[in-house]
């Protein structure tokens, strides 16, 4: 403890700030499953590095926006990273910029893409995707397409090797629409765009009038003919999804109080960085999910070596392994991860390490996502354990924690960390969670 100032009582605080390190398995949270013996994949799944850390650390459940809601990953994300109070952009924007894009921050814009159909009386349901060889048809679709939107005073780039691409609408200053492509196929048919607050309508009515011209060029494409004739359904259909306005984005660093970095792994990830300006190594994923995972953590010390006090690592493939609903594979995945996460505990000993999930993404019955906990886990120097010795949902119940929701996460992390901001001491312009490590030094006035 150093010594108390001049005229000071209490000793002068040591500076044991601490980095934060969050790894997120994407679509973490389950339900009990009977093939499982009523157990969830994360409770059936053998962790032992992860029970490890459990039994060092405090536990609790990570329910993003409370029982019953199911995110989207950009938006729990969003929340989990401070931003609950800033306007979310929309999706479309992430991905464009995760893409390499450009994206104007005036401008209306939205996700597009070319879909295969069938029509059921008055209606249009989509019944597939574009697939990666299907590359050469995607571009010349594209480009046939962007004289048709032109005459709306849209814009078409292609994004990706999907048929996806950015439709942007420079003439529009407000995204708030509803999206046209009905994500759940089988409920739902391609929808109209219909505003979401007044400012949308007049984009909502100039997007549906495109796509319906859209519509009409691609039935008519000499493209979807040769498809046809060579037995590959046609990309008869563009749908939006996703639209909004890029506005002005505070900086993670501005937002926050500390600088920011992740460890990404897919382009809506390299998109929020981008946004939030956090700095990154990207990772793309593979196979071994142990080596896959093992690699996220190196290049998380690298990034907190290189002056990052806040590191995001993510995966997909829990995620994934949830939509291909056989809990199983979800449980082996886990499993995987696991192995890969043996050298947490290490990084546990010099910063808070905490392990979650953003949603939970059911490996049995008819949704997509839902809004079942997720296990959190935090163990680090600071953090008391709390009895908690396995990981899992049903173990993590009853631990220190308790529920915690996505916007409350980042200042618990900051609080283990020794970072909290001491409210009522204002050190930045914007009201931030953290102790900011930068703020703003008075200049001093050269001697005479």
């Amino acid at each position: 403890m150093k010594p108390a100032g001049y005229g000071e009582t209490q000793p002068r605080l040591d500076d044991d700030r601490l980095p934060i390190v969050l790894v997120v398995l994407d679509g973490l949270g389950d339900r009990p499953i009977p093939q499982l013996d009523g157990r969830t994949p994360a409770e059936a799944a053998h962790t032992p590095h992860l029970d490890a850390l459990a039994r060092r650390g405090a536990s609790g459940w990570h329910l993003p926006f409370g029982w019953g809601r199911a995110p989207a990953s950009e938006l729990a994300h969003w929340a989990m990273f401070g931003y609950a109070e800033v306007p979310f952009p929309g999706r479309a924007v992430l991905e464009a910029l995760g893409g390499g894009l450009d994206v104007d921050p005036d401008i209306a814009v939205t996700h597009a893409s070319l879909r295969t159909s069938r029509v059921n009386g008055s209606t249009l349901h989509l019944t597939g995707r574009a697939r990666p060889d299907d590359l050469d048809d995607i571009t010349a679709l594209l480009t046939g397409l962007t004289p048709i939107l032109a005459e709306h005073g849209m814009t078409l780039q292609q994004l990706g090797g999907k048929g996806e691409a950015l439709l942007s609408s420079p003439t529009h200053h407000s995204g708030a629409v509803t999206d046209s492509d009905p994500l759940f196929e089988t409920f739902h048919p391609w929808m109209r765009p219909v505003p979401t607050e007044p400012d949308g309508a007049a984009f909502a009515e100039d997007l549906t009038a495109a796509l319906l011209d859209a519509r009409a060029w691609l039935l008519a494409s000499d493209i979807n003919a040769r498809r046809l004739a060579r037995g590959l359904p046609a990309l008869d259909v563009l749908t939006t999804k996703w639209s909004g306005r890029r506005g002005t984005i505070p900086s993670f660093l501005d937002q926050v109080g500390v600088a920011g970095a992740a460890v990404t792994s897919t382009r809506i990830y390299k998109g929020i960085v981008t946004a939030l300006d956090m700095t990154s190594s990207h990772l793309s994923p593979v196979d071994d999910l142990e080596k896959d995972m093992a690699g996220r953590l190196e290049a998380a010390e690298r990034l907190i070596e290189d002056g990052a006090r806040f590191v995001h690592v993510h995966t997909k493939a829990t995620d994934e392994a949830g939509h291909t609903k056989r809990p199983f594979a979800k449980r082996d995945v886990l499993q995987s991860i696991d192995r890969g996460l043996a050298g947490l505990g290490e990084i546990a000993e010099r910063a808070v390490v905490a392990v979650t999930g953003d949603h939970a993404t059911p490996s049995t019955h008819g949704v997509m996502h839902a809004g079942e906990p997720s296990p959190l886990l935090v163990a680090g120097p600071t953090v008391r354990p709390d009895g908690v010795t396995e990981w899992g949902e049903l173990s993590s119940q009853v631990g220190w924690w308790g529920q915690v929701r996505a916007a409350e996460l980042l200042p618990l992390l900051l609080g283990q960390a020794n970072r909290p901001v001491f409210m009522g001491h204002r050190i930045t312009a914007r009201a931030v969670p953290a102790l900011a490590d930068t703020p703003r030094p008075m200049p001093l006035r050269q001697a005479p």
